[in-house]
């Protein structure tokens, strides 16, 4: 059974490298959480690295900009790994084709800007859907719309056997007390339809790699042992987590605040009942980052 834990620093001496969940964990999508701020930038006093790991669809350089509209710090970390990053990497090697229906918002195209790491990248051009080889989507139109509004989209791409990649695999956000859907819900859909959904977040290994990688370069020879993964996603934080065989700690008091009855801390017994329905069971739990 999880240990539930009142702070990060009960049990932060035992690694060397913290691998965070941004969403629900540090910030709410509006702000920051002040008190996992506080506990992100002692570790790092301790010598600790921190690794922002985020299944968002953005480039690192672009999550790092948006932190600080949040009033996140950047003494509180040492480096992004972001799904966005990963995926981008897929689409210009042509995983998808070269003629892609861009599912996202108007501030998500610069996901199409160059990556230079790519060896001889492919043309990417963006086209209707009636045009398109494959599919990219980096969250819904709008993330409020009944769901629904996505069948005949995807009845039609799945029709064509196009192939669908995720820049993010979350399936929910909470942007300050309203909840919104994400691209991973479409994903899952193109799924249950019989469509190829191609995933490069949490809980899927590719960004996980591109996160050893980032962490090597600032502090080579960490092993997994000595990693600490955080996050509210018991889907795809904590699952991702335990596919890597990684300890982690599961935030309570994020997408799950409502089953596992979380205020400051989760009550035990609904949590008991919250994580063997899901059938994961966290190193640790705490009711929020601190």
């Amino acid at each position: 059974m999880t240990q539930i834990i009142n702070s990060l620093s009960e049990v932060s001496d035992r690694y060397d490298a913290l691998l965070v969940d941004l969403w629900g964990c540090v910030h709410n999508g509006k702000t920051a959480f002040p008190e996992a701020v506080a506990a992100l930038q002692a570790y790092r006093e301790t010598g600790g690295i921190v690794v922002l790991l985020t299944n968002s669809p953005r480039s690192r350089d672009r999550v790092a900009v948006q932190l600080k509209t949040f009033d996140v710090p950047e003494d509180c970390w040492d480096v992004i790994a972001t799904s966005g990053d990963s995926a981008r990497a897929a689409m210009f090697r042509g995983l998808v084709g070269e003629k892609v229906y861009f599912i996202g918002k108007e501030s998500d195209l610069k996901f199409f800007d160059p990556l230079a790491i790519i060896k001889d990248p492919v043309e990417i051009t963006r086209v209707p859907l009636q045009e398109a080889e494959g599919v990219v989507c980096a969250g819904p139109f709008d993330a409020l719309a009944d769901p629904e509004t996505w069948r005949p989209d995807l009845l039609y791409a799945k029709q064509k056997g196009m192939k669908f990649l995720c820049a993010n695999p979350d399936i929910v956000v909470d942007r300050g007390h309203v909840r919104e859907w994400c691209a991973g819900a479409i994903a899952r859909m193109y799924s249950e339809m019989g469509g190829e959904s191609l995933y490069f977040g949490k809980p899927h290994p590719p960004i996980y790699d591109l996160a050893y990688r980032r962490l090597e370069a600032i502090r080579p020879g960490v092993m997994k042992s000595k990693m600490l993964a955080i996050g509210d996603g018991i889907l795809t934080d904590i699952s991702g987590a335990v596919g890597e065989d990684i300890d982690n700690l599961f935030i309570s008091g994020g997408l799950a605040a409502g089953p596992t009855k979380t205020e400051r801390q989760p009550d035990p017994a609904a949590l008991k009942a919250y994580l063997a329905e899901e059938n994961i069971d966290p190193t640790f739990t705490i009711g929020f980052l601190r």
